[in-house]
């Protein structure tokens, strides 16, 4: 499968909301994921179980509202990015904020092998 095939399948799943099929299909088993800051759990986890946990804590963390997902854009032959539009609310503190994140992903042998987001931080 090529890079823009994975980038196209990535975004239909999350614009779907199947991201657990996402990882389940598209990601190698010990795929990097790295944050752009640390929200105390460390920025960067290994393997597909550590990325359910972070996907896990966001859904306790965060109400989402809405947000967009942008098409594909590869790079190459081994990379693609995505923006992400958020809507959100902190669900400790009530504080609701929009704001936008760019993923970079990174392909190897047909399954992305580290995911990379850019944010702003602070």
């Amino acid at each position: 499968m090529s890079v823009q095939e994975i980038g196209k399948q990535l975004v239909a799943h999350c614009r779907a909301g199947t991201e657990a099929e996402a990882l389940a299909t598209l990601y190698a088993p010990d795929v990097v994921s790295v944050e752009a800051a640390d929200a105390g759990n460390g920025r960067e986890v290994q393997g597909i179980d550590a990325i359910r946990g972070k996907h896990e804590w966001w859904a306790e963390n965060f109400e989402v509202h809405g947000g967009s997902v942008s098409d594909p854009m590869p790079h190459g032959d081994d990379r693609f990015a995505v923006i992400f539009g958020i809507d959100a609310t902190h669900k400790a503190s009530g504080t609701r904020e929009t704001m936008d994140e760019v993923g970079v992903y990174h392909v190897k042998d047909g399954k992305i092998v580290r995911e990379e987001f850019f944010y702003p931080v602070g």
